[in-house]
């Protein structure tokens, strides 16, 4: 039932506009915006056009929050099966310029986002991951 709630981007700021934001969504830059087979700049362009409105909202300043997560770390950094990768939280109970020395993986991403979300139980992996809660 929940494919029927799918909607494309395109969607995203009319949505915002109208206060209707889903709890939760998840948006993938195509490769050019998401600094994958763009530069650096490009991503940040992309940011700033389409997300920057988000971060500026009301809504997202009293309660949201933004987990940003690069999904690839160098070519030739292969720890951990992938390497490091960025992620970056940003909303307002989010400590300011906080840096975590604590290792993560996507499964400490999904299991804050359940946390996030208020979800008592996690998939996978991430039932019993960390939930990075040392962030807010």
């Amino acid at each position: 039932n929940q494919v029927n709630n799918l909607v494309p981007f395109t969607q995203f700021a009319t949505d915002l506009a109208n206060n209707q934001l889903p709890e939760y969504s998840l948006v993938v830059p195509n490769l050019l915006n998401d600094a994958h087979d763009g530069p650096l700049s490009d991503a940040d362009a992309w940011l700033q056009t389409n997300i920057d409105p988000l971060l500026s909202s009301s809504s997202f300043q009293q309660s949201g929050l933004l987990i940003i997560t690069f999904d690839e770390g160098d070519d030739t950094d292969l720890a951990n099966g992938g390497g490091h990768v960025v992620t970056v939280l940003v909303g307002p109970k989010v400590m300011p310029g906080f840096q975590s020395t604590t290792f993560y993986q996507h499964q400490n991403v999904l299991a804050l986002t359940c946390s996030t979300l208020g979800i008592s139980s996690c998939p996978g992996q991430a039932a019993g991951a960390n939930d990075m809660s040392e962030f807010f």
